[in-house]
């Protein structure tokens, strides 16, 4: 069964990388405004958690996997060239979009702690890992962003009669 944890743990770590660099992304696209220093704080605190999720990994004995987290790298990367409903620069949908990712993510890592702690176990072996506390900075990092994802999402997409 070790075996499908390291699996999981490196496919986990890989999506880890993959919403940091979104998060930088995106609080680069939107600096000098009170979402930009939003997404500052919510992007320092991902990058904090990729880093936490690395040492549960070297704890546990897991080998990183090279390959995953650079193929997710390419893909936030590849993901900047999609069309965002103008031709050149930054759109009320690329907004958007990078905060509705942002929030699936936070969400997804809310569940990732949650598995970590109750479903592998790892509450137990790992007693210096405050899951608890990781769950909560997701929280509040969801809450965070949730009001300047409803205005951008707003903005984007509503439609006027």
């Amino acid at each position: 069964m070790k075996k499908y944890l390291d699996i999981y743990l490196n496919d986990q770590f890989a999506l880890g990388v993959a919403w940091r660099e979104l998060a930088r992304r995106a609080a680069h696209n939107n600096r000098g405004t009170d979402i930009g220093t939003a997404l500052q704080r919510v992007a320092t605190g991902i990058a904090e958690d990729v880093d936490t999720f690395r040492g549960i990994m070297r704890q546990l004995e897991v080998r990183a996997d090279r390959v995953k987290p650079a193929l997710t790298w390419a893909a936030e990367r590849l993901g900047r060239f999609k069309p965002n409903g103008r031709l050149r620069g930054y759109s009320p949908l690329s907004r958007f979009e990078e905060l509705e990712f942002l929030a699936m993510g936070i969400e997804g890592k809310k569940q990732l702690w949650t598995t970590l702690r109750d479903l592998a176990g790892l509450g137990g072996r790992l007693p210096d890992t405050d899951f608890d506390e990781l769950i909560g900075r997701a929280d509040r990092q969801r809450t965070e962003l949730e009001p300047f994802r409803v205005r951008a999402g707003t903005e984007a997409l509503a439609t006027t009669a």
